[in-house]
């Protein structure tokens, strides 16, 4: 094989894996949802050194930091189980790291978790549920 075909072959797209697929369209599905109810949607996969969030929202005077789980089944447990209390830190963490980035606004926030259920590969139900969790013990914000 050619020199310039082996680098070109190391640069090409892969296929995403599944579970990367699903996440995303996962993120995609609750995008809309939270739009339909009025919401001004920000930013998808913030990240920072401590964290990711899937998606920011702005609910009129408040931010809304949402963390999305997708599902193909809830035969053992609902997808928001998943986020433990690991998770809630890091959220909080990584909450804490967009304000910062924002110069600390006065702005009420709040933590939400959108459920994506599958069926088939295609969305089979969205459930929004707001408010889930307060920031993590050990941390304040306003």
């Amino acid at each position: 094989m050619n020199p310039l075909r082996k680098v070109l072959a190391l640069f090409a797209r892969k296929p995403k894996p599944e579970h990367l697929r699903r996440g995303e369209l996962g993120e995609r599905a609750a995008e809309k949802r939270l739009r339909k109810l009025g919401m001004k949607f920000l930013v998808r996969n913030f990240r920072s050194a401590r964290g990711e969030v899937d998606l920011i929202f702005r609910d009129e005077d408040c931010l809304v930091f949402v963390e999305v789980k997708t599902r193909s089944s809830e035969e053992w447990t609902r997808p928001a189980a998943a986020v433990d209390a690991r998770k809630k830190r890091l959220l909080s963490q990584t909450a804490l790291d967009y304000l910062r980035l924002l110069k600390n606004p006065e702005v009420k926030i709040r933590f939400d978790i959108v459920e994506v259920l599958l069926k088939d590969g295609e969305v089979r139900e969205v459930r929004h549920l707001p408010n889930t969790f307060p920031m993590s013990k050990g941390y304040r914000y306003g």
